[in-house]
Parts: structure tokens; C-alpha cells; sequence
């Protein structure tokens, strides 16, 4: 495109393309990517110096809980402007959150309210994913069909937790939908009486502390349940998605259900490959505790290794904020047993950059697989077809990187709403420091910019399968 007009020309910096990683420019119009060279002919009102950076994908984090009420009745920190503000400082331009359906509720209606929210405050492009707790009241028959027509083609299943559990035969009839319909199901995949019955033996001896979350949490309930989930998609024909898989064993049976043929694919998180169960063990561990819990390093080693071999395709951060205090961890008091302790972490902010320091800084998987797990893969697993790639005709969603810069994460230093960053102490290098979302500058170094509001709803493609 010779002598193009521009309104945005990012120049100099060493981009990552689907074809390559080399120093090139980045013409945007309309907030698209209009053109990608070296030494770009033509003008734009913006330009961009990148020299010395990394252009970048915007990141794509699928595992967000934002806005939303849990099934014990607690609302989270983080309202949609808070939640994508800090998702912006850390890189990322696209969420996937969750439109959560409490018993009796009708899911169209969950939805309606829920987009309402993310209009008002979303900084970024989002879409979300349908929390299935009822399938009565024609929510199997005619809401969850209708909305996935209308682009929310993913639904998520609890395996425990009272009020959002689901049955095996419940699961079953949702993942014939799914597979009628076009959707993927997306599994917090624990067995539930494994946790009730470690739980309640628990109690009973007195060991209430939150260090104890741990071992009601056993190993063998992510075991069971996702070896159960990946025969469940074998037996439907439905495509499945593990989430935050935590365990050696897990990694393990999401192999080989994908070598059989299993339409399976799986996401960890940055809590599960930078934190063992000792955790617990520190001062105010509620501040950590998440489920499935922290593992061991045996387990650490199974989750990079998954990641090498393409069995988990993605890294999210299940971003959970409960702030420490009344409205969050503790609303049933200081000295709760951990049953009784709001689960979750906040993460979106802290995502890249962790993963960068680990795959790029220090070298284990590199930049291409880097971007591959936290921006391509999360969107083509999502139907994002316009997210997750510096490519012609995508969206502009771009992160300019200073790969030298260096910062230790300090007590409370987000920008969310959590009060609290659970990777206190642990030194980063490599930190975003420009943001673009459709070509709209919202970080500029390191300054927020960004809008309220004005981040897009995106509607998901039909989701093809995975291939082992």
C-alpha cells in the first residue's frame, strides 16, 4: 500500500506474525490491521516509535471472573472498568468473563443483565461464557439454543459447589446441545464427593485453618473428575475444554483422551506453574487460596511439559478478586474455616508478564509459543476469529513490549480493585508498556487512557475441533 494514509503507523519494532518474528511496521485503519512491512511507505496522524520493543498480540485471557456473583452469593471486587483496566496494564485486550446463572434464574436474562454491566464499564472487547446451574424452566429447551445462535458458544459446568453443580445425566443433556448447537463446554472439572467427604473429616478433627483448603481439595477429585469429562466427550461427540488443570495425572489423561480422539483441550493457569501447596503456609494464606489448590513441583513439571507437547493449549488466569476483608474473603469473619474462605486470586494484570519473564526473559518455550498460549490459542479456541494474531484484517489489538524493563511486584500495586497482589516479591522482566485495543491507545507508556465502555461485546464462532 503505497503512500497509504494511516491513522496509526507502528514502526520499527520486532513483531510476531503467524509467517515470522522480524522487525517490520504496522499500519492500522479503522481500527483493523491494514498493512504489515518494513519501512512502510506513507503517513499516519498517530505514529509509534517501537525500536527496541516487542509488538505483540494483545493478550486473550478466557478465564475471567469479573462483575459476577459466586454460588455462595458473594460479589466479586472487580466491577467490568476495574477488571479491564488492570487487564490492560498487563497486556491484555481481550477477556472472556462469565454470565453467571443462579437456580431458578432464566439464562436469557442472566445474559441481558450481565451485557448491560460490561457495556457500561468494559474498557476492552469481551465476550462471555453461559454458567449453567439450571436446565429447567425451557433454559435447555430454548434460552441456552437461542443465545448460542446469537454468539455465546460457550457454556460452563461445575462438577461440585452446591448451587451450581451438575449432575452426571444434566451434563450429558447440556453436552448434546453443545454438540447440536455449535458450543464448547468448558468444565471446572473436581469430583464432588471426593471434597464434601475430605471436607467433613476435616472439620471434625478441628484442622479449620486456610491451610487446610488443600487437602479437602484432594488430588483425586481433579483426577476422577476430568478422566470422567473426557469419556463424557468421547461418548456425546461434543467438544470440551478442561479448565485450570492442576495435576501430573490430569495432564496425563487429557493426552491421551486427545491421542484416542478425544475433542478435549485444557488451559492452566500462573498459579498452578508459580506456586506450590507450601503456599498455604505463609502468612494470610487465605490471600492465596484458589481451587483446585496449588500442587507440587512434580506437578509444575507436568504442566510445562503439557504446554511443550500441545496437551494444554492455553494459560489463563482464572482471575478471582475477593478483596481481605468483610466484602470478600472474610464475609463470615476473621477467623472462618476454610470452607467458609472466598476462593480465588486476582490475576489479569499479572499474567503476562509472569509468563513472559518465564518463557522469554528466561528462555523456556520462547516468544512464539509465549504468544501462541496466552493470545492465538485462547481466541481460536473461543471463535475469536478477529483476536489473537498480528495479521491483515484483524483486529489492531496490539501490546508494544520493553523486553529490559524490570519490576518487582510490590504488596499492592495493581490496578484492580483487590487490594492485594498475590506475587508480592517475585522480580518481572519484560513489561508491557504501550496497549492498543482496535487501534485505540489505552496504555501509553505505562499511563492508563482507556474509556469505560468503550470495549466491544464479540460474538464467537461456531468452535472447530481440536486437533491432538
Amino acid at each position: 500500500m503505497r503512500n497509504a494514509i494511516y491513522d496509526v503507523i507502528i514502526r520499527n519494532g520486532t513483531s510476531v506474525t503467524p509467517q515470522a518474528t522480524a522487525k517490520t511496521d504496522i499500519g492500522i485503519v479503522s481500527g483493523k490491521i491494514a498493512e504489515i512491512g518494513p519501512n512502510l511507505a506513507g503517513s499516519a496522524k498517530t505514529e509509534i516509535d517501537a525500536t527496541g520493543h516487542l509488538v505483540l498480540p494483545g493478550g486473550v485471557d478466557t478465564h475471567c471472573h469479573i462483575e459476577q456473583i459466586s454460588g455462595a452469593g458473594l460479589m466479586n471486587a472487580d466491577t467490568f472498568e476495574t477488571a479491564t483496566r488492570s487487564a490492560a496494564y498487563g497486556g491484555t485486550t481481550t477477556v472472556v468473563s462469565f454470565a453467571a446463572q443462579h437456580p431458578g434464574h432464566k439464562m436469557r436474562q442472566v445474559v441481558a443483565d450481565y451485557s448491560a454491566l460490561a457495556r457500561k464499564g468494559a474498557v476492552i472487547d469481551h465476550a462471555f461464557h453461559m454458567i449453567v446451574s439450571d436446565t429447567g424452566n425451557g433454559n435447555l429447551t430454548e434460552d441456552i439454543p437461542a443465545l448460542i445462535v446469537q454468539g455465546h458458544r460457550s457454556i460452563k459446568i461445575f462438577t461440585t459447589y452446591d448451587k451450581v453443580r451438575q449432575d452426571d445425566k444434566s451434563i450429558l443433556d447440556i453436552l448434546d446441545v453443545a454438540k447440536r448447537d455449535g458450543a464448547l463446554v468448558c468444565f471446572h472439572a473436581e469430583n464432588d464427593g471426593l471434597i464434601r467427604n475430605m471436607t467433613e473429616k476435616l472439620l471434625a478433627d478441628g484442622k479449620t485453618a486456610p491451610k487446610y483448603h488443600a487437602a479437602s481439595h484432594p488430588r483425586a477429585a481433579e483426577i476422577e473428575a476430568i478422566d470422567r469429562m473426557c469419556r463424557f466427550a468421547a461418548f456425546s461427540g461434543a467438544g470440551i475444554m478442561i479448565f485450570h488443570v492442576s495435576t501430573r495425572e490430569g495432564v496425563q489423561i487429557i493426552r491421551d483422551a486427545r491421542a484416542n480422539g478425544v475433542n478435549v483441550q485444557a488451559e492452566t493457569c500462573p498459579h498452578y506453574l508459580f506456586m506450590t501447596v507450601d503456599i498455604l503456609e505463609r502468612e494470610n494464606p487465605a490471600r492465596f487460596m484458589c481451587s483446585p489448590p496449588q500442587r507440587t513441583k512434580d506437578d509444575q513439571h507436568a504442566l510445562w511439559e503439557g504446554l511443550a507437547d500441545g496437551t494444554i493449549q492455553l494459560v489463563t488466569s482464572d482471575h478471582a478478586p475477593y478483596r481481605m476483608d468483610e466484602t470478600g474473603k472474610f464475609a463470615h469473619g476473621q477467623d472462618a474455616p476454610f470452607n467458609k474462605i472466598a476462593n480465588g486470586m486476582p490475576g489479569l494484570e499479572t499474567r503476562l508478564p509472569l509468563m513472559f519473564n518465564a518463557m522469554v526473559s528466561e528462555g523456556r518455550l520462547g516468544l512464539r509459543v509465549f504468544v501462541e498460549v496466552t493470545a492465538t490459542a485462547p481466541a481460536r479456541a473461543f471463535g475469536l476469529t478477529q483476536k489473537g494474531q498480528i495479521a491483515k484484517g484483524f483486529d489492531a489489538d496490539i501490546t508494544i513490549w520493553h523486553p529490559e524493563r524490570e519490576t518487582i511486584y510490590a504488596a499492592n500495586d495493581l490496578h484492580d480493585n483487590v487490594g492485594y497482589n498475590p506475587f508480592v516479591g517475585t522480580k518481572i522482566k519484560g513489561l508491557p508498556v504501550t496497549v492498543l485495543s482496535r487501534g485505540q491507545v489505552v496504555l501509553q507508556d505505562r499511563n492508563f487512557k482507556g474509556t469505560a465502555g468503550s470495549g466491544q461485546w464479540l460474538k464467537m464462532a461456531v468452535p472447530h475441533a481440536s486437533a491432538p
